[in-house]
């Protein structure tokens, strides 16, 4: 980033400490190799890993599982012209052990639909980036 266009980089741990602060994420992925973004609901473990909660036949739940996905969070105050986005890299894949997919389910990862058939998606944060905007006036037009 250049040193005066009104964003200020962010390291891992701001990153980590400001994905807890939001319920809403976006998911981005491939699906039939066309890029697909998604809101979804999600929570982070105690290893910082993105936990998803969703339905076993959602479209999105079979094209990630042992992808590389992006993650991104965002929160932005209009008036201000303040804000700021972290974007996740990481594997995703799906929990197939009976005992992790309690312990997700106890632990209180909700989804915002009921599914059916429910599966818990978790990705990895290989790669953490961020980026804050600040100061009045950052971005008006003269």
């Amino acid at each position: 980033m250049y040193r005066h266009d009104g964003f200020r980089e962010l390291d891992r741990q701001e990153c980590l400490r400001l994905l807890a602060l939001v319920p809403i994420g976006r998911i981005v992925y491939t699906q039939q190799a066309l890029p697909a973004v998604l809101p979804v609901s999600f929570s982070l473990d105690r290893d910082f890993s993105i936990v998803l909660r969703t339905s076993a036949a959602s479209r999105m739940a079979r094209a990630v599982d042992g992808a590389v996905v992006a993650f991104e969070v965002d929160q932005f105050d209009e008036a201000a012209h303040t804000g700021w986005s972290v974007v996740v890299t990481g594997r995703a894949s799906l929990v197939t052990d009976p005992g992790e997919r309690k312990r997700l389910r106890d632990s209180g990862v909700r989804s915002w639909t009921a599914p059916v058939e429910e599966v818990f998606i978790t990705v990895a944060p290989e790669l953490v980036t961020g980026r804050a905007l600040e100061g009045a006036g950052a971005g008006r037009p003269s």
